[in-house]
């Protein structure tokens, strides 16, 4: 039998979104969050850290963070429908997130929230397309709290002007410097049935919960992390992911396997599982495309 958990060294990788217009989305990604051009081509761009348009082709695609496919004829995300509630940058940093507000405030792209978590603080925002995107920074893991085994995050006021106070002030612009240390480091869902969620990210994919909101949301995540996947049904959800937003949500495992693992337990509990290339692509209970490897 398998292990039932997914193994530390566990991570997120890249997060695939499809967009009406790449030159209207670009920007926000490029100039706000901070992240590189690393590739443009065929309606397709793809995002990280590093690099540009001319990143060499042995260049690891770790660094890859994002990646954005042009639909002009892919419809708006039904108001009902399963997808992102947040795609959350992590910066190596306070230093660092401060450096990304000011980018915001200076691009004029307006917060949705700031928020304490206790475990993080985060600036929230939408891009261009109305998908919802998270800004952070971790604390120390020795300041995080817990109890019975769960961390305890909660929404608190953030100090946005302290924050931009301690801003690093050497990456105001997009380009290397400003993506440096910049992962993917969790994302957040709408799902329809939280308990059918919870069936496939932690019974079969392996993740650990990490911490219950009442009865509408769920925090799990390898390795001790406060989160890697949020999951709630606070929007009242009703229909499988359509149109545009999520596309894909990319987890990295640390080898061979551990993607192993993940493939008997999802084959166990009767999930479809296709071969991708060097991973695994199974479908949540919603639609959402998971993609697993070790790249």
């Amino acid at each position: 039998m398998p292990t039932r958990s997914l193994p530390t060294g566990t991570r997120l990788g890249r997060v695939t979104l499809t967009v009406s217009d790449l030159d209207a989305v670009i920007p926000f990604y490029r100039d706000v969050v901070g992240l590189t051009v690393r590739e443009r081509r065929d309606g397709r761009a793809v995002l990280g850290v590093a690099g540009g348009d001319d990143v060499p082709e042995d260049t690891s695609s770790a660094d890859d963070l994002l990646a954005l496919n042009e639909d002009a004829d892919a419809g708006p995300r039904p108001s009902d429908a399963a997808g992102l509630f947040h795609t959350a940058f992590l910066f190596p940093s306070r230093a660092a997130l401060g450096d990304a507000l000011a980018r915001t405030r200076d691009a004029g792209a307006r917060l949705t929230g700031a928020s304490d978590h206790r475990v993080s603080e985060a600036l929230y925002l939408r891009d261009p397309e109305g998908n919802g995107v998270e800004l952070y920074r971790d604390r120390p893991r020795s300041e995080w709290p817990e109890e019975d085994g769960e961390v305890q995050m909660d929404t608190l006021p953030l100090d946005v002007d302290a924050l931009l106070a301690d801003r690093a002030g050497d990456a105001d612009e997009a380009g290397e410097a400003a993506s440096a240390g910049i992962t993917i480091g969790h994302v957040h869902l709408e799902v329809t049935d939280l308990e059918a969620a919870e069936s496939f990210y932690v019974d079969a994919l392996g993740f650990d919960v990490r911490q219950r909101m009442g009865t509408d949301a769920l925090f799990v995540a390898a390795g001790g992390y406060h989160h890697h996947v949020g999951l709630n049904t606070w929007n009242r959800r009703r229909a499988a992911v359509a149109g545009t937003g999520l596309a894909e949500v990319e987890v990295l495992l640390p080898d061979d396997a551990a993607l192993a693992a993940v493939r008997e337990r999802l084959t166990a509990a009767a999930v479809d599982v296709s071969s991708d290339g060097d991973g695994l692509v199974a479908l949540d209970a919603d639609g959402i495309r998971v993609r697993l490897s070790t790249r």
